[in-house]
């Protein structure tokens, strides 16, 4: 009789670093003694790098040597000798690590989750877009996946845990004095791994963070709704801190794969967390801008050296930017002067400040403007910022003809993969107390930022979508939205 294949409790996830190096991280919730790996014809041994309530966390990697042509390495979980089952019900998997003359074929999404839980009652299909792409990679395989914030929705925990539901009834004075007891953040913690183990889950959300390697970089819902726009007596009070604490261990598991492990890191031992990798001649820089947060910045000055080092040291090829808050968007200046106003602001303001021109960060905003824009006139490449959070797609520009030739950072948003569009009434709202109108960057006039329109479809794309970018033969990258409602909008980055 043969011995039934073990199932994984969540994975495998498969990652890539520098150097190229396929990781696969897995969760297993039975005892296992020897985990392993076994690629093609090799074999790499899984190390335990955590266990969680019950559950023990595997992480194994193996280098690559990059042929000329695309390569399928397929691989499998073995555990005490047994070849187990991903929570996708397969037990192999197969990944295509690009040629080494090729252009990545890359996909990015945001947003894969629900800030409200009545949201996803009002949805016929809520991972339907997983869906989608699975067909995508069935079809033609993409070789990075990338995730920029609210990788999982952490307002459900909020919303279920007696202890902060009790927090958060409290009037202000007494939630900054509260703590919660040794019981009360274990329930927490037990919570934030559940979110994560149903979460990824899905069958098709399983199945291709098994198969395509994702670079990841999270934004306030995974950890709270406004985290770093609140007051520093509020976002420094001991609830506050305990949780952020427990959901920077989970993100720091799953979602870098072992911040310790982890060789993507700019700045490892740093309190950020921002990482870049370079696959052939494409860097992508994912910047952190949760960890370090506050009201009067976005990055600490640690973390600006970091940041620039980091791009003074990007010289050739194609930059892509992970900003999981637009740089390029609708202002909300006048909205927000409104709102600082009343009494309770903070309540009503924390999404409006966590925006780049919220009047506290558009000084920051106009510096990280300015790196990039002399960062891409020295490297003579594109750079692209690709940002989610406001649950629509949308294209941007800023163009610099300060020096006589013109020079354009371009920002793709795509918003959400699973989170739904604002409905016409939220939208109608949002028109009326925002505006889009051009913007001059420097006192000459040579520095503007817009919004373009994609072809195929209006300005804002109020659907669920996520976009490919992709180089065509024409050497443009080519940015395509899927989208839920069938549109297929897209537009050629020169």
């Amino acid at each position: 009789m043969s011995t039934p294949s073990p199932r994984l409790a969540l994975g495998p996830l498969l990652g890539l670093e520098h150097p190229l190096t396929y990781t696969v991280l897995f969760v297993t919730n039975t005892p296992v003694t020897v985990a392993e790996v076994r690629i093609n014809q090799g074999v790499a041994s899984a190390t335990p790098i955590a266990t969680e309530h019950g559950h023990q966390v595997w992480r194994a990697e193996w280098p690559v040597q990059q042929s000329q042509q695309a390569t399928a390495l397929d691989y499998s979980v073995w555990l005490d000798g047994v070849q187990a089952q991903g929570v996708d019900r397969q037990q192999q998997w197969s990944v295509e690590c690009p040629g080494l003359q090729d252009n990545p074929r890359m996909v990015y999404a945001s947003c894969n989750g629900f800030s409200d839980p009545t949201l996803m009652k009002n949805v016929a299909l809520p991972f339907g877009l997983w869906s989608t792409l699975k067909t995508r990679q069935d079809t033609q395989a993409f070789h990075l996946l990338l995730m920029g914030g609210d990788q999982v929705y952490a307002d459900s925990v909020w919303a279920n845990q007696p202890a902060l539901r009790n927090w958060g009834s409290k009037n202000r004075a007494d939630q900054v004095k509260a703590k919660l007891s040794a019981s009360e953040l274990n329930a927490v913690d037990k919570a934030f791994l559940q979110l994560y183990l149903e979460r990824w889950s899905q069958p098709d959300t399983a199945n291709l963070l098994a198969r395509i390697p994702q670079i990841m970089m999270w934004d306030d819902h995974d950890i709270i709704d406004g985290w770093g726009s609140y007051s520093p007596e509020f976002q420094q009070c001991p609830v506050m801190q305990q949780v952020f604490s427990v959901a920077a261990k989970y993100f720091d598991l799953f979602q870098l794969r072992g911040k310790g492990h982890n060789t993507n890191l700019i700045a490892p031992g740093s309190p950020h967390r921002s990482l870049s990798l370079t696959l052939n001649g494409t860097t992508i820089l994912a910047l952190d801008h949760r960890t370090e947060r506050t009201l009067d910045q976005i990055m600490s000055p640690g973390h600006w050296g970091d940041f620039i080092a980091k791009l003074d040291s990007c010289a050739v090829g194609d930059l892509l930017v992970l900003s999981a808050v637009p740089v390029v968007y609708r202002d909300f200046a006048a909205a927000e002067s409104v709102l600082d106003l009343t009494p309770s602001n903070e309540e009503l303001t924390d999404d409006l400040k966590d925006h780049w021109r919220a009047k506290k960060h558009q000084g920051e905003r106009a510096r990280f403007i300015m790196r990039l824009l002399n960062n891409a006139r020295a490297r003579h490449g594109r750079t692209v910022i690709l940002s989610g959070d406001v649950h629509v797609g949308c294209l941007g520009v800023i163009r610099d003809n300060s020096a006589g030739q013109v020079v354009n950072v371009h920002q793709v948003v795509s918003s959400g993969i699973v989170h739904p569009a604002p409905n016409p009434f939220q939208w109608a709202g949002i028109l009326a107390i925002t505006n889009d109108r051009q913007e001059t960057l420097d006192e000459n006039g040579q520095v503007c930022a817009r919004m373009l329109t994609p072809f195929g479809s209006d300005t804002y794309l109020r659907t669920r979508n996520f976009a490919t970018l992709e180089q065509g033969n024409d050497g443009k990258l080519w940015v395509n939205w899927v989208c839920e409602n069938g549109d297929q909008p897209h537009y050629p980055l020169s």
